[in-house]
Parts: structure tokens; sequence; C-alpha cells
């Protein structure tokens, strides 16, 4: 099997790239990125000297640059590139759209030009909305309330479209909030562990009783695959861990196991501009197919804290330059009315 995985450089993608290659021994990965922020060479280290493995830097908004990297034939596509932060969404929306909408249609020609036997897109439960009770299945309604979550159902209803006037042989996963090794520290849980290893507070938005399903990345990463060796063409999976929990839950966790105090470790910031309450997965589809998550939650919690304690020569660079600009246009007007 011969993979172009595009976005392979960010935190999703290279766990799925490197379990790709791990599990199936015949398999072959070329890896398209166009090495924004959060685009890591660092992520892919450890593959260079793989024969299997080759990177070719490009924009998937970009066609030349992606008829190029499947020259000489892919048996399937993986797109992870995307823009996937919702707090720089709020910041600079149209950048989400270029990437998340553009650059799938971009592959999604590609796909019927060349016919690509299978395509898969890496989505998000966010476009499902709010969910107050119960949890969204896959063909409920599309409500995303964030330029982010809205950019990603964009790119989700362009590859169902082309299943449905094309018949490209395309699926779509929607995975829960994931966490994990080498994920950039801007996401709550790498953010608040490097935080507290570096002893200075963390933000919390509002009440902190937001609450997501959590999924460790590698589990995201083997559901990937399950998907897509074995899914059906044209639809779509769920892939949720089965952890939910609140913002104020996991704080207090991260906080209890690095040793610091809620008291003078834990700021309530202004909360974010419509900020989902709840989300929750149904993933009986995507268990039909054999899948299901494997690490429990705080183990794989406690394995990604020990990650970024040991790791610090991957994550301290990325806390400096444009890090701490990000930081201050987000968090700087809240810190100073905190709640």
């Amino acid at each position: 099997m011969r993979l172009l995985v595009t976005g392979g450089l960010g935190f999703i993608g290279s766990h799925f790239i490197r379990l790709a290659l791990r599990e199936r021994p015949d398999c072959r990965v070329v890896n398209l990125d166009v090495m924004t922020y959060a685009g890591n060479p660092a992520n892919c280290a450890d593959l260079e000297a793989d024969s299997r493995y080759s990177f070719v830097k490009g924009d998937i908004c970009d066609r030349e640059a992606v008829e190029s990297a499947i020259t000489g034939g892919v048996d399937a596509i993986v797109n992870f590139a995307a823009e996937t932060h919702v707090d720089r969404s709020i910041l600079d929306p149209e950048h989400f759209i270029r990437t998340d909408v553009l650059g799938t249609h971009v592959l999604l020609e590609a796909v019927r030009r060349f016919q690509i036997p299978r395509f898969l897109q890496v989505s998000t439960d966010e476009v499902y909305g709010d969910v107050a009770t119960g949890a969204s299945t896959e063909s409920d309604v599309l409500r995303p309330r964030s330029p982010y979550s809205a950019s990603k159902a964009g790119g989700d209803l362009q590859v169902l479209a082309y299943w449905a006037t094309y018949q490209a042989p395309v699926l779509v996963t929607r995975g829960s909030n994931t966490y994990g090794p080498y994920q950039y520290p801007e996401k709550l849980i790498p953010l608040f562990i490097t935080n507290l290893i570096d002893d200075q507070p963390v933000p919390l938005y509002g009440d902190g009783k937001q609450e997501r399903d959590w999924i460790h990345v590698e589990d995201h990463a083997r559901g990937i695959l399950e998907v897509l060796e074995r899914g059906e063409i044209g639809n779509v999976y769920n892939l949720g861990g089965g952890n939910n929990r609140t913002n104020l839950e996991i704080t207090q966790l991260l906080v209890r196991e690095l040793g610091r105090s809620a008291d003078t470790h834990v700021t309530h910031v202004l909360d974010r501009e419509g900020h989902d309450r709840r989300y929750a997965l149904d993933t009986a589809k995507a268990r039909k197919l054999g899948w299901s998550p494997r690490i429990g939650f705080q183990d794989g919690l406690r394995s990604t804290i020990e990650w970024y304690r040991a790791n610090e020569s991957w994550w301290r660079p990325l806390r400096s330059g444009e890090f701490k600009d990000y930081f201050n246009r987000q968090y700087a007007h809240r810190l100073v009315t905190a709640l």
C-alpha cells in the first residue's frame, strides 16, 4: 500500500505515519506538508532513515504540488492537513477556509483525475456543534459554531458531495479531542503541562465546565487506519475515546499530577467567544469494524505528562517566537480581566 499523507508533520498525522509503517511492513508513505508552525520536522525525524518514508514540502492548495507528490501512483490519500485550533480560527478565520475547504477540494480533484482508489478525510467532532445531552451519530445534522468547525464541516460536505456526484471513493473520520506526545503546546493539555512544568499558572476558560470526550493519539491513529482499510466507501465514522471530562477536571488532574496547587496555578479567565459547552460521540459504527480505544485516560494522561517531562528539547523551543506572539494575542487581555 502506497499512501500520500498530507499534513504528516503535524500531531495526529505523524503518529499515523509511524503506526502505518510499524504495523504494515509493505506500506510506503509520502508525507506532503507545507510546514506551518505546527508542522514540525522533529515529529518525523526518527523516520528519515526508513526507505519506505519520504517527505515532500508542499501546500495542499497548490495543485501542482499535490500532483507532483502522487507521481508514480498512490493507493490512498489520507488528509490530515488542516488548520485545527479554534482560538486561532477566531483570530484569523480566512486562513482556515483556505486550507480546510480549498485544500480539500484540490485533493478531491486529484482523486478524480488520477483515479486514486481511496481518500480519507480526517475531521472533528466539533462539526456537530454543541451537544447538550446524548452523543452525536454520523447521521446527525452538522451545526458548527466556530470558524474552525465551520471550515472543517465545509471540507466534509465537499468530500461527501464528491461521493454523491462523482462516486469518488471517499471516507470521513470525525475524532474527539486528542492528546498525547508531540502535540503543539497551544492545546489545553500540552499548554497546561508545559506551563505547570515551568511553575507558571494555567489560563482556564470561564467556569471550566466545558465537557469534551478525550482520545489518546495512538487510539485515534489506529482508528483512522482501520477505517482506511475496512471502512465502507461513502461513509463517516466517529472515533471517540469514551472519556468525557470537563476542562476543570482535566486541569485538576494535571495540577495534582505535576505537584502544583490549584490555588496558585489556576487562573479562570474570560471564556472563549461562542465556546461550545459539550461534545460527545457515538462510536458504535467504528466499533463494528473491530476498532475500539485501548488506552485508559488516566494511564494515557500520565504517560503524556512523562513524555513532556522527558522531552523538553522538543517543546521548549516551540514556546518562543510565534507561540509567544499567539499566546499574548489570545490571553493577555483575558488575564488582565481574569474572573
